[in-house]
């Protein structure tokens, strides 16, 4: 299994209305891939971390394989979500590691 976590900061021209409905569509946006592309094991957006926390929105997904990573990252419906999530976030921060 491979695990592959990544965060962002909600662009500072947004008001705190229009980061909320982004943030809840990303989350939506995102977690419906896994019906949608093989090899998904898992994914989980938290879109209200502890006011502790650095970021503001994270993706924490896991693959069955690293090639099913690779397959995800350029899926058709992967790449039109992440071009949504690319307009709302900034400070993309990303690891990926084998369980």
């Amino acid at each position: 299994m491979i695990k592959h976590i990544v965060q962002w900061n909600h662009r500072d021209n947004f008001s705190e209305a229009e980061k909320k409905v982004n943030a809840e569509k990303i989350k939506n946006e995102l977690e419906s891939l896994k019906d949608k592309i093989d090899g998904v094991a898992s994914i989980n957006v938290i879109i209200n971390p502890l006011a502790t926390s650095d970021r503001d929105i994270i993706l924490d997904s896991e693959f069955e394989t690293e090639e099913a990573l690779q397959q995800y990252q350029i899926h058709p419906e992967h790449v039109r979500v992440s071009s949504f999530v690319k307009e709302c976030v900034q400070d993309r921060v990303c690891v990926d590691y084998q369980l």
